[in-house]
């Protein structure tokens, strides 16, 4: 009986990530100015380069929708909102805080392993930046977050967090680790923090390091043509 209960499990899973799909393929498009404000979104072509049915686009521009990346205009279909500066500033300070928040709490529970590993971490990653591999120092810069945000043991705000950052595309962040040297310093900021247990400090490194990232993504932006209409 077991293998007949696993396995709706595992399609309805399935199901429920299409439409996740949907939504980090459109947004990554308006992020990076392919799919411009005002712009009307064909569900067909959208389905047809993630490899979905229309339900799930439907699906996951309705996820969209609630988070105001496109709007729902009667008998037209979903269109593009507005995507400001501001709200690439807003992103970030969001971010800033609750990746704060998080590092003052790990602190208060960080233990030499976590320490040494990420200083381990921030090796790899100056490593992987002097090889031109830029999706493993992406990868590292993910997983040096991810292990502050373990340790801090706190799951409602971690949550909250991947909730702001599923907003920004992958590579975003990819592109943001590969600046080695600002990374670096503020990586290592942030471990010595950790290795004397100055909760605030490490808050102040955080929420700075997050701040800096926030003017390169709209240089980031602004070279790709976001706003090129202004």
């Amino acid at each position: 009986m077991a293998p007949r209960n696993e396995a709706p499990t595992r399609a309805g899973a399935k199901r429920r990530q299409l439409p996740d799909q949907v939504a980090g393929y459109v947004r990554e498009q308006i992020m990076t100015g392919r799919m411009r404000p005002g712009d009307f979104l064909r569900m067909e072509p959208i389905a047809e380069a993630v490899g979905v049915s229309i339900t799930p686009v439907r699906e996951g521009l309705l996820t969209l929708r609630s988070e105001g990346f496109v709007t729902l205009v009667p008998r037209r279909g979903f269109q593009v909102a507005a995507f400001t500066r501001q709200d690439v500033r807003d992103l970030f300070w969001t971010l800033s805080q609750l990746s704060g928040e998080l590092s003052a709490r790990a602190v208060k529970k960080a233990t030499p392993e976590l320490v040494a590993r990420l200083r381990e971490i921030n090796e790899s990653t100056t490593a992987a930046a002097r090889a031109g591999d830029t999706a493993r120092v992406g990868d590292l810069g993910h997983e040096f977050h991810r292990q502050i945000n373990l340790a801090a043991e706190s799951d409602r705000l971690t949550r909250l967090l991947m909730g702001v950052v599923k907003h920004l595309p992958n590579r975003f962040y990819a592109a943001l680790e590969s600046d080695v040297e600002s990374l670096r310093a503020h990586h290592d900021e942030i471990v010595d923090a950790f290795e004397v247990g100055d909760a605030r400090r490490v808050r102040r490194a955080m929420e700075q390091h997050l701040t800096e990232c926030s003017g390169h993504v709209v240089a980031m932006l602004e070279g790709a043509g976001l706003w090129a209409e202004e």
